[in-house]
């Protein structure tokens, strides 16, 4: 069990929710001023989706959390709320689809790789079967071994995809998938 007592210390709540709190001078600090995108598909700044993604990252899944923007009081109003609650959904549901496709792919990539490695893994125990008979001594010995070390070394992808690879991705695309429905809240700074 994760123990996230110290944490919330360090965060405000509303409610049971943690909140997520930004401190803007201007809504475009928000987004990524390089993006063409209507308001609504824009990108989000790279230092406020680390700032959000981190500190999300820093509670288990179920752990209910607001993202809590904090704006000049003539940039509040009812629709750039909802816009902008909507923007930051839509971008963290577009991360949640680019990181499910990168799982795809590397699930893809694993399977390609089991099968190449599996088929160079019975060709080198094969060729090891042929050569077994033929002769001893040192360099025999050698050979054999190296075959069959070179087929598990083969399997070596395979197995760390399968094992390791896949899990940093599907945990980076529930996190985003919580944050795309995160409740978005604009209130005017002090």
């Amino acid at each position: 069990m994760i123990r996230t007592k110290g944490l919330e210390s360090r965060y405000r709540k509303h409610g049971e929710s943690i909140l997520i709190e930004l401190k803007l001078h201007s809504v475009t600090q928000l987004f990524n001023s390089l993006d063409p995108s209507p308001f609504h598909e824009k990108d989000l700044d790279d230092d406020a989706v680390e700032y959000i993604v981190g500190t999300a990252r820093e509670f288990p899944l179920k752990t209910p959390l607001r993202l809590h923007l904090h704006l000049p009081p003539e940039a509040v109003t009812q629709e750039s709320s909802e816009n902008i609650g909507q923007a930051i959904r839509n971008f963290f549901e577009y991360q949640t689809e680019v990181a499910d496709r990168e799982l795809r792919q590397k699930l893809r990539q694993g399977r390609a790789s089991l099968i190449i490695g599996l088929l160079f893994l019975f060709a080198c125990i094969s060729a090891r079967a042929l050569i077994a008979p033929v002769g001893d001594g040192m360099l025999h010995d050698i050979v054999q071994e190296g075959l069959l070390i070179s087929g598990w070394v083969a399997m070596w992808r395979p197995i760390q995809i399968f094992l390791y690879d896949w899990w940093p991705i599907r945990n980076r695309s529930q996190l985003y998938h919580k944050l795309s429905h995160l409740k978005v809240e604009v209130h005017p700074s002090a």
